[in-house]
């Protein structure tokens, strides 16, 4: 019988469980998301690093030929000609390894997704 992987704890151990030049790239994304959501949380969630604030912000993960990138559906509308070059559906985007990361877009999508979080919450509370 074949033993179950193991599941990774936290974006560290995900990361690590990735080649050298693999890690380079998921550590690069998770660097950018950190800078533009300094007060979002890390957390593994649906075998994702996930960014956490008000909700789940962002997912990101890497796989055989790219990195996904899951802004949720309002993210990928709100950016979609930025995102326009890049494979995708609803709600997630393919950055391949052949090509430079767009970082500074990733930052952008991040900042736009914490203000969105935050104001669902003051309109939840509102409500409440």
């Amino acid at each position: 019988m074949k033993a179950k992987p193991v599941e990774p704890r936290n974006i560290d151990e995900y990361i690590a469980g990735f080649p050298p030049e693999v890690q380079k790239l998921l550590k690069a994304v998770r660097s950018a998301i950190k800078k533009a959501a300094p007060d979002a949380e890390e957390a593994i969630k649906y075998r994702l690093p996930t960014f956490v604030l008000g909700g789940n912000l962002v997912h990101f993960g890497a796989f055989k030929a790219h990195i996904g990138f899951y802004p949720t559906s309002s993210g990928t509308a709100k950016f979609k000609q930025e995102l326009a070059r890049y494979e995708g559906a609803k709600g997630s985007v393919k950055f391949p390894f052949d090509q430079p990361i767009p970082l500074a877009l990733i930052g952008k999508i991040v900042k736009f997704r914490v203000r969105e979080n935050l104001e669902r919450a003051v309109a939840k509370r509102k409500r409440t």
